[in-house]
């Protein structure tokens, strides 16, 4: 079973950047879709940007245009790069699947703190 480990969060001024590491402990090749997501407290997880192992990407509500993923399969790590924190960013950030029938279990997450 695959396990994910999401690192790089941290407390950042507002409008300063940050990058978001998920380190799989198998392989990711043959997750078609990878994503990342956040969860605020007491709301369900939101997908933010996803890539596809081809690389194609799509960036969700107001990532678009701050937000990169990107994915190194020889690696198995997915990326977030995060640029022009906003407070509203401050959420827990963690990777997956986007498609269900190949989602693993949910890793910690790691904390993103955005102050104004």
């Amino acid at each position: 079973q695959v396990q994910l480990v999401e690192s790089g969060g941290g407390l950042v001024q507002a409008g300063r950047s940050l990058r978001l590491s998920c380190a799989a402990s198998g392989s990711i090749f043959s997750i078609p879709v990878m994503g990342w997501f956040r969860q605020y407290p007491g709301n369900q997880r939101e997908l933010v940007a996803s890539i596809h192992t081809g690389g194609s990407t799509h960036y969700y509500g107001s990532a678009k245009g701050r937000f990169t993923i990107s994915r190194d399969n020889a690696k198995n790590t997915v990326y977030l790069q995060m640029n022009y924190l906003k407070p509203e960013d401050t959420a827990v950030y963690y990777c997956n699947a986007v498609e269900y029938r190949f989602r693993r279990d949910w890793g910690q997450g790691t904390q993103v703190t955005v102050s104004s």
